[in-house]
């Protein structure tokens, strides 16, 4: 996607794919207790076949507004207050773009605050696929996009529904995450191409002094066999953090699914959250180490991103995840 994957392995750092604080965790999740209403995977998965019923998301699309505007529709009807963050922003070519980053606010006005976000936007082009007449497709998304969204709509529809937890949480919706630098195009990416949206958002926080708990970003949670190392940055920015969604997993029974081992640093829409807006703000994203065409996984960028290649377990041990974590808080 949009990202450079780097791989810890003892003291050698290699490039991989082709492309602070401190808390205590929850007696709930120490205890081994699982809290919260059950994640519907069903239901998430339905959301995933509904965005790519649009199509392809590209920026500047019909399909991509006319998801958009499914997007806010769907978190108004879970209850939630939601309003929109629009841009021009410009791609590694130059070219404009009309880029709308989606807030939905549960219980907007508990200061006490939860952040867990997603990007809507897809790949324009299929520049990873084994088949090179296929690099100029753009890509059908239903993991890398659509499968992030899906949970947070499926938790959104949970929280509206138990009305329960005490916290507020912001669902935030990024836009032009993966039109970065395309690797048919001739020249070096400089880095800064990708997650133009959270850039974006993150210089420009839709509400001034905001400042959750802490934040977690959810990117390709729907592909067959995922399993989500712990990603480098977020360990560096937010530890804790990494350690509590960890816990969590392992607390309820996808430690499968959550290896208590190091994967990759990657440049994703967490990273602008956490050094322009200063908040912790972790990824929990795939890592496929036996993966020969990337370590996003075999459909990664691939005319294959698509809804037979959906995995209801793997949206499921996020989501559950996701529930935990939440209704663990204090």
């Amino acid at each position: 996607m949009k990202y450079t994957y780097v791989l810890l392995f003892l003291l050698l750092v290699i490039s991989c794919g082709n492309s602070k604080k401190t808390a205590t965790t929850s007696a709930a999740v120490s205890a081994n207790v699982k809290v919260g209403p059950v994640f519907s995977a069903d239901s998430a998965y339905a959301f995933c076949a509904e965005q790519c019923a649009f199509g392809p998301r590209t920026m500047n699309s019909e399909g991509h507004d006319k998801c958009g505007q499914w997007i806010q529709t769907k978190f108004k009807q879970y209850g939630m207050q939601v309003q929109t963050q629009q841009a021009v922003l410009k791609l590694y070519d130059g070219t404009p773009v009309n880029a709308t980053n989606i807030i939905a606010s549960y219980k907007p006005d508990e200061a006490n605050r939860i952040l867990l976000c997603a990007h809507w936007d897809t790949r324009p082009w299929s520049d990873n696929d084994p088949n090179e007449a296929n690099w100029h497709t753009p890509v059908d998304g239903a993991n890398d996009g659509a499968s992030g969204v899906a949970v947070l709509l499926e938790v959104a529809r949970l929280l509206h529904q138990s009305d329960s937890l005490a916290l507020g949480v912001d669902f935030i919706c990024f836009d032009a995450e993966d039109s970065g630098y395309p690797q048919w195009a001739n020249g070096v990416d400089p880095g800064n191409t990708w997650a133009l949206g959270s850039q974006h958002w993150a210089a420009n926080l839709h509400k001034s002094g905001y400042m959750p708990r802490f934040g977690i970003l959810l990117d390709m949670v729907g592909g067959q066999g995922a399993k989500f190392y712990k990603e480098g940055f977020s360990v560096e920015y937010a530890s804790n953090i990494v350690d509590k969604v960890w816990s969590a997993a392992h607390a309820i029974g996808y430690g499968s699914r959550f290896p208590m081992a190091d994967g990759g640093y990657i440049t994703d829409d967490h990273v602008p959250c956490n050094e322009l807006a200063h908040i912790p703000v972790i990824d929990i994203v795939p890592y496929y180490p036996d993966c020969p065409t990337s370590n996003f996984g075999p459909t990664w960028h691939t005319v294959n991103d698509n809804m037979a290649n959906i995995d209801r377990t793997t949206l499921e041990a996020v989501g559950q995840t996701i529930v935990q974590v939440l209704f663990s808080e204090k």
